[in-house]
């Protein structure tokens, strides 16, 4: 079934340049079955609980758009339920430019990357800038993380879509490296003990 992101993404520009680059019969033949409203199933909340960074994308009032990086500890970005996202906003560099943004226009952009199984999901939403509710902080926060919490940020998904793996390289992160070394660490340490005791 098509799902609502063609509603938000295809405009009439887009649209016109899938024309002319050979691919509308495609998603005409997708739209055909149907729009329906996206709703976070369990691959989604599994694939955000794994996540431990993601992009977000604003607009400001003069009309640029700005990309910044969220990070923290893994599935700090909380799936609340099916419409519903929420993460604690840790302090930054103070240039406040995402949250300037969201007090003009509502809406959100996030993208999260899986690199090592090359996988990306995209999310449209509205977020709103919460200040003072410390008991939902408390809720969405991770107390073993030392970042200094500043708000929350809850977003109302309107659409969502799945992008394929081509042309994502696959990357680890330093902890998924050690994770997958640590039996051929663990061997090494084990013969290097057995040698030395052997010296002795």
């Amino acid at each position: 079934m098509a799902r609502q992101f063609t509603n938000i993404a295809f405009t009439d520009g887009v649209k016109e340049a899938q024309h002319r680059y050979g691919s509308r019969s495609i998603y005409e033949n997708f739209l055909k079955r149907g729009v329906s409203e996206d709703i976070l199933t369990a691959k989604e909340t599994d694939f955000i609980a794994a996540q431990d960074s993601f992009y977000m994308g604003t607009v400001s009032s003069n009309g640029w758009p700005y990309v910044q990086f969220r990070g923290g500890p893994k599935g700090f970005l909380r799936v609340l339920d099916e419409k519903t996202l929420g993460f604690v906003d840790f302090k930054g560099n103070l240039q406040y430019l995402s949250v300037g943004n969201l007090s003009e226009n509502d809406r959100v952009f996030l993208f999260l990357m899986d690199y090592p199984n090359r996988r990306r999901l995209k999310i449209w939403g509205r977020a709103q800038v919460i200040d003072d509710n410390p008991e939902l902080m408390e809720q969405l926060a991770d107390t073993d993380y030392y970042a200094e919490r500043e708000k929350v940020i809850l977003i109302k998904v309107e659409a969502f879509d799945w992008n394929c793996p081509q042309h994502i390289p696959i990357r680890y992160s330093e902890t998924e490296v050690n994770e997958m070394m640590a039996p051929l660490t663990a061997r090494i340490q084990e013969l290097e003990s057995k040698l030395a005791e052997l010296s002795h």
